[in-house]
């Protein structure tokens, strides 16, 4: 058996081990807002619910191992006392991971996500209208929990208004498991499926993905393509150039037979076939080619 001294590893490889080991953890998909109403949102895997007389939910943004700074969502909730917990299920993955990009201050990364912003009845941030659970919460408490690179921040909040999505109840009016898809995280890229397992997302944190605001409308309004699959192409750090689309075309006859055909819908299937192969660049080269 391997053992280990936590005070003799790197801060990276301990969280490493951890959050491999201490699996699967579910995501607090966070709202704020700052003090002057700008709105925030970021995932968070250090979470879970502690008490239900009073209804109380715990989460923790950590300062960043790499250079030991805090979060936007920390401060806020410092500023503000408020905070709205979104669950996050597999639908809206994609765009949960893209929210996670580590954009200027400033930046809506509800825009950036592409997630609808609705707005809460007890607390100011706003709610994630695809999440299938939305508590409105105030903080109650923040515990620093230490001082250096890798410390969590332990927020203690009280639950003072929740919404469910009526699609994921069974007939009893209680939450169905395999209707509301629940996702969680394990250790480097590494999800888990409620119903369906494991399977992987590329963490966005070395890149600074686009956006799904930065894609364009024929391809945002498609009916091919899902709110995953808009994350999924939203975390490229650039679109692909004039000069790599010519050479993939030139090379790809079944890209070639779909622009003699002049249908974008063939199009779009083509490049969803490519997205659901975590091929994104190429979807990228296949909905950019022109005739």
């Amino acid at each position: 058996m391997l053992t280990l001294d936590p005070k003799e590893l790197t801060p990276m490889k301990l969280q490493a081990y951890l959050q491999s080991a201490i699996a699967p953890r579910p995501i607090a998909f966070a709202s704020t807002m700052d003090a002057n109403g700008k709105p925030n949102l970021s995932p968070f895997s250090f979470f879970n619910i502690f008490s239900s007389n009073p209804p109380i939910l715990v989460f923790s943004p950590a300062r960043r191992v790499r250079n030991n700074t805090i979060k936007h969502t920390l401060i806020n909730c410092e500023a503000t006392r408020e905070v709205v917990i979104n669950v996050v299920n597999f639908d809206i993955v994609q765009q949960m991971s893209l929210s996670s990009t580590e954009y200027p201050d400033g930046v809506n990364e509800f825009a950036k996500s592409g997630l609808t912003p609705i707005p809460s009845e007890k607390v100011k941030p706003y709610r994630v209208s695809e999440s299938p659970v939305q508590f409105e919460c105030k903080v109650n408490q923040i515990i620093p929990l230490g001082t250096e690179g890798g410390a969590g921040n332990m927020i203690i909040c009280e639950v003072v208004k929740m919404h469910i999505n009526e699609a994921v109840l069974d007939a009893e009016g209680h939450i169905d498991p395999v209707k509301i898809d629940l996702v969680s995280r394990l250790g480097g890229n590494w999800y888990s499926r409620s119903n369906q397992g494991l399977f992987e997302v590329e963490k966005p944190l070395a890149t600074l993905g686009i956006g799904v605001d930065a894609i364009p409308s024929f391809v945002k309004e498609s009916t091919v393509f899902n709110g995953n699959d808009l994350g999924k192409l939203g975390n490229v750090e650039a679109l692909p150039t004039e000069e790599e689309i010519t050479i993939f075309v030139k090379q790809n006859f079944e890209v070639k037979g779909v622009l003699s055909a002049d249908d974008e819908l063939k199009k779009h299937q083509l490049a969803k076939e490519y997205l659901d192969k975590n091929e994104v660049l190429t979807a990228w080269k296949v909905l950019l080619a022109k005739k």
